[in-house]
């Protein structure tokens, strides 16, 4: 098993969409393959970096997590990607600091649903992260499921949550890093504003992966001063 410094730092992407984007900006980096699928490693500013292709959906994040902090137990864990907005609390082309994630696509008929849903809900620390923030952010909860927002789901999600924005993957990656004592760094730039008509990327995979590579670009270029925030 490969071991490497805790200077190490692992990027998860999830979406193919986010991994394509990144595979445009460093065009130059050949790939090795995971159980999950491709990753490279590069310095960024000072540490040495792997960008890791982690998998879309909540089993593929969970198990590619905990695979990466098995493998190479880093310093830090870092997940860069995407989400939808709600129309009317937060704009296309924010960054969220991502300081607690709830997975809500728990349907508990048994027992307490409240109490399900705590399970699953982590708070991140980001104590070791000190202001000001390298880059404009949006520090806010992120709501996490296994589907695109639902249209009829957004007033219970800013009711019992006060969510702005949902995605997929950061609720099952925040649980398993937290559970390794590892840091996290989860940021989410918004590509769509879902209100009550849907959202113009549903139906349309063009318009997300044309959104996705705007913030992708936006996140790994401020990257290395985010990594400069680490003791």
């Amino acid at each position: 098993m490969e071991h490497c410094s805790r200077e190490h730092c692992i990027i998860l992407i999830s979406a193919t969409g986010e991994w394509r984007a990144v595979r445009k900006l460093f065009p130059e980096e050949t790939c090795l393959t995971s159980p999950y699928g491709e990753y490279f490693t590069r310095l960024i500013g000072r540490r040495r970096c792997t960008f890791f292709y982690a998998g879309w959906g909540k089993i593929a994040a969970a198990a590619s997590a905990q695979y990466v902090i098995d493998r190479w137990q880093p310093d830090l864990l870092v997940n860069l990607g995407t989400c939808g907005g709600f129309a009317g609390h937060i704009e296309r082309g924010e960054i969220i600091l991502v300081d607690k994630t709830v997975v809500y696509d728990i349907y508990e008929q048994m027992g307490d649903f409240d109490a399900h849903i705590a399970h699953f809900t982590t708070q991140i620390d980001l104590a070791w992260l000190s202001q000001p923030y390298p880059t404009p952010v949006r520090r806010a909860l992120l709501v996490s499921g296994d589907r695109d927002l639902l249209v009829e789901d957004i007033p219970i999600l800013k009711k019992r949550y006060a969510a702005i924005a949902g995605d997929w993957e950061s609720g099952a990656i925040a649980w398993v890093a937290a559970r390794s004592g590892i840091r996290t760094l989860i940021l989410r730039g918004v590509t769509d504003l879902v209100d009550s008509q849907g959202s113009p990327a549903y139906g349309d995979l063009e318009y997300f992966e044309s959104a996705a590579f705007e913030i992708m670009e936006k996140l790994v270029r401020s990257l290395p001063d985010w990594l400069e925030k680490l003791a």
